[in-house]
């Protein structure tokens, strides 16, 4: 039966049709579910990070069919009042799945769900929070990630997710966040204090990060990532090392939690280097007069870039276009 016909033949039956539930017709009706929905996620591995903290991480850093999605982390605080979650996740699917790793660590409901940013990747999953936790559970950003799901990246992100993955993530609904934090404000959990930290553009115009002071963690969504090539579409070079700076004066020594990769104590010092590594030689061209072509073999022969080549995730395949948006971005500060 083709697919369209199996759909239609399965909604019909799951609709309450005359028709006994033999088994065949059971598995009729699951194989039509399984399009609706897209199929569940497979569980990725939990980390503890502090001594009420947790992430589900994800080893890949970009969605395929294969992954179903699974390429952000989703980290857990669980507060003596219920569970805080930091980025839910790429999909419905990924936001349940996180939630049954959750379970092995506690039974407490979710209380509360911070989104880092507007990309997708990282608050799809807030579908699950919401159709377990009901609608009124609170979802904090900044006032820009809210405005631009609303706006555009909602819909866009969903499409994409859904192409990426081959479907895989059909069902997954656009659920913004329903309140507005801003930088420097402290939010009180339980018995666990959340310090919200914004310094400017850096991988996007309205990065958050979150601060858990009594796990000495904060959460940086993509400002920086572990072994894997960040997306500069958005984002700013120089405003990146300001970011940088201001949010280690600010938390003073931490481990730094990603969006993508491992988290460390020294996250962002490594990073830093390796972005460094594509900007500065795209200044000194810039400065020297010489082309875009010329800063390109540059960076791909600067220490702090070339033993990325071979091992970072996404370097062959997007190292061309972070090297032109950092030489455009070093000809709007030359002129």
């Amino acid at each position: 039966m083709k697919r369209r016909g199996l759909l239609h033949a399965g909604l019909a039956l799951a609709g309450g049709t005359a028709l006994m539930a033999t088994p065949p017709v059971q598995l009729l009706a699951q194989q039509a579910k399984d399009f609706v929905l897209g199929p569940p996620a497979p569980n990725m591995p939990l980390r503890q990070l502090g001594p009420r903290s947790w992430m589900v991480y994800t080893p890949d850093g970009f969605p395929t069919e294969a992954n179903r999605g699974n390429m952000a982390n989703v980290t857990f605080v669980v507060t003596n009042q219920g569970v805080v979650v930091l980025d839910s996740g790429a999909s419905l699917q990924i936001g349940e799945m996180a939630l049954r790793r959750l379970r092995e660590v506690t039974d407490q409901p979710v209380v509360a769900v911070f989104n880092s940013h507007y990309h997708g990747d990282h608050w799809l999953g807030n579908h699950a929070m919401v159709k377990h936790f009901g609608a009124d559970l609170p979802i904090y950003a900044l006032a820009q990630t809210l405005e631009r799901i609303k706006q555009d990246e909602g819909s866009r992100w969903q499409a994409m997710m859904l192409r990426w993955t081959n479907q895989s993530t059909l069902g997954t609904e656009v659920v913004p966040p329903n309140r507005v934090v801003q930088p420097g404000q402290r939010l009180s959990i339980g018995d666990h204090t959340f310090v919200m930290h914004h310094y400017g553009v850096a991988h996007t115009p309205a990065d958050l990060c979150v601060q858990v002071v009594q796990e000495g963690i904060t959460h940086v969504g993509d400002i920086a990532m572990g072994n894997r090539i960040a997306n500069m579409d958005d984002g700013s070079y120089p405003g990146t090392f300001a970011t940088y700076a201001k949010l280690q004066a600010a938390a003073g020594e931490q481990r730094w939690v990603p969006g993508h990769g491992a988290a460390s104590g020294d996250l962002l010092a490594n990073y830093q280097r390796f972005l460094q590594g594509i900007w500065q030689p795209c200044l000194q061209a810039v400065e020297q007069g010489r082309s875009m072509a010329q800063a390109r073999a540059a960076v791909l022969a600067d220490p702090r870039v070339a033993p990325h080549a071979r091992t970072m995730q996404g370097f062959a395949n997007n190292i061309g276009k972070y090297v032109s948006l950092a030489y455009l971005e070093a000809e709007k500060l030359a002129f």
